[in-house]
């Protein structure tokens, strides 16, 4: 058990799933250095974790999680907001994939960020905002989380990937499991290709409707 003290508002503290430099003020009760000094000490003493620069929660709260997976994925729109995960992480959620992956990677309106710390790896990447939608909403305790649907975690994979040879990469490097990605995906995917406005993407979708066929 941790032993700590100086903290006003412990109890509110420790109920929550993250809270910024300004919430921790308040929590806390203490301003400038003296805050920056206390923070410092909780997380020496492991009470405190960081989550990125300016972002935190208590041991406590993680410690009482049980869905942990879901708490990563939750922080993941958190830590570079907005954002909605996709690309790798989501692909291998939905089998389309082989490889588990265990860095969680996402899209964001903002420029493409990597945060590590000692929950998990977020990768954020990013794209227009005309781009930025196919998601639906998982749930976390009394939060969303906005996760990609199939057809659009393969095409921001596939509108961000440097291809060199689409042909061979769609039908052997990348080893996507086409039989986990329905005609309904398929119909999803062709209206984001539509969205893009893209030749590149045009000739993809081509060749996946291609392999579909056979």
């Amino acid at each position: 058990m941790i032993s700590i003290s100086g903290i006003k508002y412990q109890k509110e503290l420790e109920k929550l799933p993250y809270f910024n430099k300004r919430e921790a003020t308040l929590l806390i009760g203490k301003k400038g250095k003296n805050l920056d000094k206390k923070i410092e000490q909780l997380r020496k003493k492991g009470y405190l974790l960081s989550l990125k620069k300016g972002f935190y929660v208590s041991s406590i709260f993680v410690e009482k999680i049980d869905d942990k997976k879901s708490y990563w994925e939750y922080l993941a729109n958190i830590l570079r907001f907005p954002s909605y995960i996709s690309l790798e992480y989501a692909l291998s959620e939905y089998g389309l994939i082989p490889e588990g992956v265990s860095v969680i990677t996402s899209i964001t309106l903002k420029t493409g960020r990597v945060f590590q710390n000692s929950l998990a790896s977020f990768v954020y990447k990013s794209i227009k905002k005309e781009l930025f939608s196919g998601f639906i909403q998982k749930n976390f305790l009394d939060k969303k989380i906005k996760f990609a649907s199939p057809s659009k975690a393969l095409f921001d994979f596939l509108y961000l990937k440097k291809m060199a040879n689409p042909k061979q990469e769609l039908t052997e490097d990348l080893r996507i499991n086409w039989t986990n990605f329905s005609k309904t995906d398929l119909k999803e995917l062709a209206q984001y290709v539509e969205s893009a406005d893209s030749l590149k993407m045009n000739q993809v979708l081509k060749m996946i409707k291609e392999i579909y066929d056979h």
